[in-house]
């Protein structure tokens, strides 16, 4: 017996589910013929026109006082319906249809005259509150008279609210290639000039469905921006519930009589197939999903209603985050508990429309009528903003008012308006210094957006003083970081649902970004620079020298060089020139420096392939520093004067760059430091040209200013020559889903800073015990004499650092604030302020710091000269970051077996650079094993493994001090061994021939140097202070040296003994002693 399949016809497949389930949501059905009679059999006419007369008769009424109604006169009741019908396009379509939107969700006023008097009052087209007294309609097969032809478009399915056409919905087969695209490119051609924009002008929501795939949008929405639609759950009992239902609603049979209306005109066989279909289990599809989801009649209120908002001219519906997260704020926002209502952190990644989501959230708060009276306050940077919420407030009845000061907002706050408020970050502040007395409302919203994260924690504070019981609400698109976690605490912990930037992907609300790692390979002439870094430094002491070497020994220096910035700007000209040049699409080249980026804009234009302008703050801030040394180069100064000389102001400059980036074909690329890093949106840039360190939250917003949706563009790319692969894969693991056991770890965190906080009073005191000899405290000179023993300063220095963090931390407490007064904070803040003036006066004083300006430009040279830039190279292959798998990857070989071994060689190498100079002789032989390995390792002569291995162990050894040559007797003394390694050394070139044994005479010189050094230098346990500056002490001991070596080598063994190697021995032995002797 043959058992009858799927039936893949469109109407079978797609169509009449719809049809079945729409009915079964509360949806009247109406046949094609029984629509186009109540269209009064106009195909120009989209409105039921009789069902729209006689529910403005029912929802309407006029009331005239507490207890008379009047109902609106039959005139009006047919002005209304002119009033919908005649909805005019010379504006434009999308005004039209945000003239629609309005008369929907505003009313429309008439004036009509009740007892003599006459009056406007407001007629409503829908009843909001009570979804249960308007009427549902669904038709198909809806056809419409194409704008100037005799030609009619039938969209599938049309669903109607009070006879007014809000729902358009297209079906297609799931088994045609691009269903879902062919969907939404027939709404899209139905809304062109010459499609039936007489329908679509009334439309809210659009679908397109095929049983396996949803997609949906609003008016007007480009193909992009089309949404996937999913719900939200904060528990499996919720989801449970959810399925349970929607399982029952699929599975319940329509009534007879709706089958009838229903399969009526249809084939007798289209019955029997979905009869059959009915005697067993149905699963729900996904279409059904998003007409449950979307279209079920108090769901479609209420997204038409609280989530469809127009800015700058662009119709926006609700994404589900969206939806499900202000649904979520307001349940938790609605119960006061302990005099204040529930804030917390929303987490949604970059792109997902955060600032809307904010509008739809202020929006809700002032509708929802368990609220009385809210005052709401957003904080935000888009001013471009304020005019999209004034239109949005309208329908609340709000008025918007910007507080372009600090002292209108506080004024507006203190006067209790109920307008909705907008003021950026810097205004707030101001307003809550300012303020007098606390204003105690539990009714006050604050919105702040994530710009200011790192604001939050102290922000939160401060309002809490002003607005105890305020309700605060923050909103971050990246993960909070671990030692941020407090922070969410703060505002009142993460706000479920969060949404990532893995789900963003999924849905098509960003495109997937796409990395290459690229490195330009550096050979530096080592003896060279290091000849010509002791000229540098010829008048600075051991320390200082060491100091500069640490210093200038950092990768970001040698990634500053000249010849590297010259072929970066090769490679980027060549790279953007062949993917985008000649197209609508633009690039980001984030730099480490102004004088870096000024200096990428130079070499781009000599190469004179692609336009590019630099975008930095002015010269006197320290844009993209990370140590406080350093002075702005005169080539920044030149562009800067040459950039305020063209635009004016920085503000001007910074506006008419970003104007011309935006909207103009030039410039193609944008050169920056830290600016437009966050909340910069043009979704034109598709690659970032990463050459600076970034990590955490920072990194992540980066790359999001490339994975904005735009036409034509599929992917995102981060091209690094810096190399953060790393770091963007420890950032990216923050990108799973917020989880409860991160919610116990907030917790965990906490017990910590308590205990950190009560440590302040006793870290205070122990910094005031080491002056408290002093009599006049406010003697500069008396404290910088007190301080001239260095062992003194060191302790200061460590006293004053971990009072600084422990006061840090207390700070962005609420507790410390709250058992704390005003001027303790205040003393213990200025007490701290004096502390950091001091110890900077007495580092200089004493030498213990190097003003680096003066070597920087110097070193900078020695560096462009002795450090050759090869050819860009590629060392990773383009790789979907959100493919798990293939970038997890490309992580392995660059931070695989021999990525970590040359990772370990580089750290071991620039710790033997740093302590050369404390056992020169130990650290040039490791330096020299390194060397040889890594040559080793790159000839092939030896596998990864092996290369891990080798450097582990000379790390291993390097870092415990640790040698085979050296004799187990000095193992634990670490200027003996040092002493060792420099006497064998040189005894082994003078007299390896002889057949001595040189080592165990090396051994008796470093016992008897170790002992003159010792008795001259240490009486009764204390080194002399200073000793190292001091000439007689010095001269003294090297002669007692000296004599040794005379007697007890020269002549001992009769060995040729030139003085000059016994000055190498003895100059080295006492240069050693004065970096471990202290």
């Amino acid at each position: 017996m043959f058992q009858e399949g799927i039936s893949f016809k469109e109407d079978h497949i797609s169509q009449i589910p719809a049809l079945q389930i729409l009915q079964k949501l509360g949806y009247e059905y109406l046949t094609p013929d029984e629509a186009l009679a109540m269209r009064g059999g106009k195909m120009s006419n989209v409105l039921l026109e009789d069902v729209l007369r006689n529910q403005l008769r029912r929802i309407n009424s006029i009331r005239v006082n507490r207890n008379k109604e009047e109902l609106f006169s039959e005139q009006n009741i047919e002005n209304g319906v002119l009033a919908m019908r005649n909805i005019s396009m010379g504006e434009g379509y999308l005004s039209g249809n945000e003239a629609v939107y309005n008369m929907l969700t505003l009313g429309k006023t008439f004036e009509q005259s009740i007892d003599g008097d006459k009056k406007s009052y407001t007629m409503r087209y829908i009843d909001w509150e009570h979804p249960e007294r308007n009427v549902f309609h669904v038709t198909e097969e809806f056809a419409v008279m194409r704008t100037g032809s005799s030609d009619t478009y039938r969209p599938d399915i049309v669903l109607f609210v009070n006879g007014i056409p809000l729902v358009v919905i297209e079906c297609k087969r799931p088994d045609i290639k691009g269903a879902c695209d062919q969907a939404i490119s027939q709404h899209l051609r139905n809304q062109k000039d010459d499609g039936i924009r007489g329908l679509y002008v009334y439309s809210a929501l659009l679908l397109g469905i095929g049983n396996s795939y949803g997609t949906y949008a609003t008016t007007g929405t480009p193909a992009k921006f089309w949404s996937k639609w999913k719900e939200m759950f904060l528990s499996q009992e919720d989801e449970d519930i959810y399925t349970a239902q929607l399982h029952d609603l699929v599975n319940r049979p329509l009534e007879d009589a709706k089958k009838e209306r229903l399969f009526g005109e249809r084939f007798r066989y289209v019955r029997a197939y979905f009869d059959t279909m009915e005697q067993e289990e149905i699963l729900p599809t996904e279409q059904d999903k998003y007409i449950y989801g979307l279209c079920r009649p108090k769901r479609l209120l209420e997204l038409i209603h609280n989530f469809t908002i127009y800015d700058g001219g662009i119709k926006k519906l609700a994404r589900y985050q969206q939806f499900f997260t202000v649904k979520e704020i307001i349940a938790r926002i609605k119960t006061i508990d302990n005099g204040k209502r529930h804030g917390g952190v929303v987490w949604h990644t970059q792109g997902s429309g955060k600032s809307l989501t904010m509008v739809m959230l202020a929006q809700a708060i002032a509708q929802e009528k368990l609220i009385q009276n809210p005052r709401i306050v957003m904080v935000t940077d888009r001013t471009d903003l304020d005019s999209q919420i004034t239109k949005t407030f309208k329908k609340c009845g709000r008025d918007v008012v910007n507080a372009t000061t600090g002292s209108v907002l506080v004024e507006l706050l203190e006067s209790g308006t109920d307008a909705v408020i907008t003021t950026i970050i810097n205004k707030f502040e101001t307003a809550v210094k300012r303020m007098k007395q606390p204003l105690t409302d539990p009714n006050i919203f604050i919105l702040i957006d994530e710009a200011h994260r790192s604001q939050y924690k102290e922000m939160a504070i401060k309002m809490d003083k002003v607005m105890p019981n305020a309700c605060k609400i923050a909103f971050t698109g990246t993960p909070l970081m671990k030692k941020e976690k407090n922070t969410a605490r703060t505002f009142g912990g993460i706000i479920r649902p969060v949404y990532t930037v893995r789900q963003a992907v999924e849905d098509g609300a960003v495109v997937p970004l796409l990395y290459e790692g690229r490195i330009v390979p550096q050979t530096v002439h080592e003896g060279a620079i290091d000849d010509f870094f002791t000229k540098v430094c010829e008048n600075l002491n051991e320390y200082q020298t060491v100091d500069l070497k640490k210093k200038y020994s950092r990768t970001d220096f040698v990634n500053q060089t000249e010849q590297r910035v010259y072929s970066i700007a090769w490679n980027v000209s060549e790279h953007f020139r062949d993917n985008w040049q000649g197209t609508k699409f633009k690039a980001m080249l984030v730099t480490p420096r102004k004088a870096i980026a000024v200096l990428y804009k130079k070499y781009l234009d000599e190469i004179g392939m692609v336009s590019s302008e630099v975008l930095i703050t002015p010269p006197d801030t320290r844009e993209g520093e990370e140590t406080p040394y350093g002075n702005t180069s005169e080539e920044v100064k030149e562009y800067w004067k040459k950039m305020m000389d063209e635009h004016g102001t920085p503000k001007k400059y910074q506006d008419n760059l970003i104007s011309r980036f935006k909207n103009q074909e030039q410039p193609e690329i944008m050169i920056v430091v830290d600016k437009l890093l966050t909340g910069f949106d043009e979704p034109k840039v598709v690659v970032m040209y990463l050459d600076r360190k970034l990590n955490g939250h920072t990194l992540l917003q980066a790359v999001a200013r490339v994975n904005r949706v735009c036409d034509d563009k599929e992917f995102g790319y981060i091209i690094d020559y810096y190399g953060i692969l790393k770091e963007l894969d420890e950032a990216l693991e923050l990108y799973s889903d917020y989880d409860e056991e991160e919610r116990q770890e907030i917790q965990n965190t906490m017990p910590s800073v308590s205990t950190e906080t009560e440590k302040l009073p006793q870290k205070y005191s122990n910094l005031w015990d080491m002056f408290k000899d002093i009599a006049n405290k406010h003697d500069l000179e008396a404290y910088a004499q007190s301080l001239r023993m260095e062992d003194r300063r060191q302790e200061f220095y460590e006293r004053l650092t971990t009072y600084a963090s422990c006061l840090k931390i207390a700070l962005s407490t609420r507790e410390f604030h709250e058992k704390t007064s005003e001027d303790e904070i205040k003393r213990y803040k200025d007490d701290l302020n004096m502390f950091v003036k001091l110890r900077s006066a007495v580092q200089l004083r004493f030498s213990d710091k190097i003003d680096y300006k003066q070597y920087e430009s110097q070193i900078q040279k020695l560096i462009n000269r002795h450090v050759e830039s090869g050819a860009v190279k590629k060392i990773t292959d383009l790789v979907n970051i959100f493919d798990t798998e293939a970038f997890e990857q490309e992580v392995e070989k660059v931070v695989g077996t021999a990525a970590k071994a040359d990772t370990i060689a580089s750290r071991t190498s620039k710790y033997i650079t740093e302590n050369m100079d404390t056992d020169p002789v130990f650290y040039k032989k490791f330096s020299q094993l390194l060397k040889e390995t890594i040559e080793e390792y790159e000839q092939g002569r030896i596998s990864e493994l092996e290369y891990l291995k080798r450097v582990q162990k000379y790390k291993d050894d390097v870092l415990a001090h640790t040698d085979n040559d050296i004799p187990a007797e000095l193992q634990y003394n670490n200027a003996a061994k040092a002493y060792y390694g420099i006497i064998s050394e040189t005894y082994r070139r003078l007299f390896g021939d002889n057949g001595l044994d040189t080592n165990s005479m090396a051994l008796d010189t470093t016992r008897k140097f170790d002992e003159i050094i010792n008795s001259t230098l240490i009486i009764d346990g204390n080194t002399l202070v200073d000793w190292q500056t001091k000439s007689d002490i010095i001269g003294r001991m090297k002669i007692e040296l000296e004599d040794y070596l005379i007697d007890n080598v020269k002549r001992k063994y009769d060995l040729k003994f030139p003085f000059d190697d016994m000055d190498i021995i003895i100059d080295g032995c006492v240069d050693v002693a004065k970096l471990w002797i202290k």
